[in-house]
């Protein structure tokens, strides 16, 4: 289950990939655009103030993201990216932070790909830090006796490095701009790496555990965050996030 609010706690962070995504799509006019895999519908108006003529596809997996869409008014629909098909008329999607959910989203592209028009750009990015810190520290603890009778399993690394992307969009014959970086964000607040996993990385260990054991379980892991992301004497902790990108177009 999503929960949009604290999905939300860091949106200036989270949302600022989206823009830098965005700017490398090059497409003058659209008809159609779809912000697969939309969340709470707070980037979607990258969409339609870019595109205001253009009809405005969103969908996502989860009902309550979708619920907070619409409650921005977005016109969002609950559908599993993997059913997702592109209309005829689909000129410009935007895929922020989703397949890194889905396994076999290589698949995905190499089947939506080339069911787009001519012309049309398919933009990506997925996180690039399932080595941090902050996972290496979560599975630590899942591991210990405490924790790992409850069964919970993290998502292994899915995800490819732009020349793995490069390599595979490359092969459907469209163009392929590809790239990665690393952010450094200056959190502040008491356990804010805790604060930002909670939204996204913890969410199947808060699925399978009750208040009282998540609540013990945040507190055990709060110091090992704080052990590797020390607070600063004026309140910052950097949080380095890598992130990838992908923007293809069929020429």
């Amino acid at each position: 289950m999503w929960d949009p609010q604290a999905y939300l706690a860091f949106s200036d962070y989270r949302d600022r990939p989206a823009h830098d995504l965005l700017a490398r799509v090059g497409a003058e006019r659209a008809r159609r655009v779809v912000d697969l895999g939309c969340g709470a519908g707070n980037l979607t108006s990258l969409l339609t103030d870019r595109w205001p003529e253009a009809e405005v596809e969103a969908t996502d997996s989860s009902p309550e993201m979708v619920e907070a869409a619409r409650a921005r008014g977005v016109p969002a629909r609950v559908e599993d990216v993997r059913d997702w098909t592109p209309l005829p008329d689909t000129d410009v999607v935007l895929c922020n932070a989703v397949l890194q959910w889905v396994p076999e989203h290589v698949d995905l592209l190499r089947r939506w790909l080339p069911e787009l028009p001519a012309g049309a750009w398919f933009a990506f990015q997925v996180p690039g830090n399932f080595d941090s810190p902050s996972h290496v520290a979560v599975r630590r603890l899942l591991a210990e006796p405490r924790w790992r009778d409850h069964g919970i399993v993290l998502r292994t690394d899915p995800v490819l490095d732009p020349v793995g992307y490069a390599d595979v969009l490359a092969d459907l014959g469209v163009a392929v701009d590809a790239w990665e970086t690393t952010y450094v964000h200056a959190l502040r607040g008491p356990d804010p790496v805790l604060e930002w996993v909670t939204g996204t990385a913890l969410r199947p260990v808060r699925a399978a555990l009750d208040d009282a054991e998540w609540a013990e379980f945040r507190a055990e892991l709060a110091p090992r965050l704080a052990e590797a992301y020390p607070q600063r004497p004026d309140g910052v902790t950097w949080f380095p996030f890598r992130r990838l990108f992908v923007v293809a177009h069929r020429v």
